[in-house]
């Protein structure tokens, strides 16, 4: 681990409230950090290994005389107790300044306002379009067409469109 010997760092560090033993839990851990909003850190215990999703919090960034600081956490360590948590302390060691800067700076995109509340919202629909693929119309049952499988949505057995497993299979039942 390296340490961090700039000013800001240091600074940032002497804000926080913290015993000897969480400086070494930060220390002896694995640490991951995305940027959750606006003034936000997702901090996530790594060390958990399969478990670390159970182990991720979300840390609030404050400016102080304009520092960003660690200010709040969400884990029940920083909500029930008076120092402050190893998210906030690794936060403002491991992540360090380019991690804070990041979530201050951090301006989310506002999506577009929608009738239906699907603003913003990513479909299969959406990523096919954008990966060059097509959306299927809906499918309009003819005298041509006959799907083995009775799903509505399939075209039957020698359309040029993807059929549904039945009709892949050709099953004839």
């Amino acid at each position: 681990m390296t340490a961090n010997e700039s000013g800001a760092e240091k600074r940032v560090v002497t804000q926080l409230d913290f015993t000897s033993k969480t400086a070494k839990r930060v220390a002896w851990e694995a640490w991951e950090f995305s940027v959750a909003g606006p003034y936000q850190v997702r901090v996530t215990n790594a060390a958990y290994g399969v478990e670390k999703s159970a182990h991720s919090y979300v840390v609030g960034i404050e400016q102080w005389d304009g520092l960003p600081v660690p200010a709040e956490c969400e884990c029940p360590a920083d909500v029930h107790r008076e120092p402050d948590c190893k998210h906030k302390v690794a936060l403002a060691t491991v992540g360090g300044r380019a991690v804070l800067d990041a979530a201050t700076s951090h301006e989310p995109t506002s999506p577009a306002s929608s009738s239906d509340g699907t603003a913003g919202r990513t479909t299969a629909a959406d990523v096919l379009q954008t990966d060059g693929g097509v959306v299927a119309e809906d499918f309009t049952e003819n005298e041509n067409t006959r799907c083995l499988g009775g799903t509505e949505w399939c075209p039957g057995p020698d359309a040029e469109a993807l059929p549904c497993f039945s009709c892949y299979r050709g099953d004839d039942r």
